[in-house]
């Protein structure tokens, strides 16, 4: 398993944390980052995962208006928590990081999705990550 595949498992658990603890994600990555320090071996996946969570962070309302735009007929909060936040993490990555292509960063995602989730969710987000890519012109 790569470095950043590592590092989106760190982050979806972070994310994952934070929505059924029903805190905030700041409060959930202190408590990571608090973890973090006593695994320097890890060192590598817990600094691109800081950076998908800050970066989600800080875009979370534009991603979150993606989600609620192209998933036709799911609100956010019908979504199963996995779902929400492996789109945040492919989102993010699609439209704010550079260094990971698209179909890299979608395929992750729907890889993600098709063990960690429902038999749909897959398809599901490869459909919603799809229209976000086409979106980006």
């Amino acid at each position: 398993m790569s470095a950043r595949t590592k590092a989106r498992k760190r982050a979806l658990d972070v994310l994952y944390a934070a929505d059924v603890r029903q805190i905030s994600i700041n409060e959930a990555l202190a408590a990571e980052a608090t973890r973090a320090l006593s695994e320097p071996a890890r060192e590598a996946s817990w600094l691109y995962a800081r950076e998908i969570i800050d970066g989600i962070v800080d875009h979370g309302d534009e991603i979150d208006e993606l989600i609620e735009t192209y998933a036709q007929g799911w609100t956010l909060a019908r979504m199963p928590i996995i779902d929400r936040a492996l789109l945040r993490i492919g989102i993010w990555e699609v439209l704010f990081n550079d260094d990971v292509p698209d179909g890299v960063a979608i395929n992750e995602a729907v890889d993600a999705a098709k063990l960690l989730s429902t038999d749909d969710s897959g398809g599901f987000l490869n459909g919603i990550l799809g229209r976000v890519q086409q979106s980006k012109g």
